[in-house]
């Protein structure tokens, strides 16, 4: 893993994305501090059509791309919210517009 200060990487940009290709991952810092991580795509677990989304910035593929467990999702008790509670969600969120 390489670190790397926005101006260094402004400037470098190009060399910073081939270690990116090549399966690395890039710190990238704002005055020494980092400030956000630039990680390879894994393409095997996308398709061409999200691939597309990303690269025109539409989508953010995710950090953990372990997929969802639906069957645990689901397995979990549902929440209970008494009739008031709801009634007044409801007008609190048409109050607000």
């Amino acid at each position: 893993m390489k670190t790397v200060n926005i101006g260094t990487l402004k400037n470098q940009l190009s060399a910073y994305l081939h270690y990116v290709r090549s399966g690395e991952e890039v710190i990238v810092r704002d005055r020494n501090k980092p400030v956000a991580r630039i990680v390879p795509i894994r393409e095997s677990s996308i398709d061409a059509e999200t691939a597309d989304l990303i690269a025109q910035g539409i989508l953010t593929p995710p950090i953990d791309p372990t997929p969802m467990d639906w069957d645990a999702f689901d397995a979990l008790p549902a929440p209970t919210v008494s009739a008031e509670a709801a009634a007044e969600a409801i007008r609190w969120a048409k109050s607000n517009r």
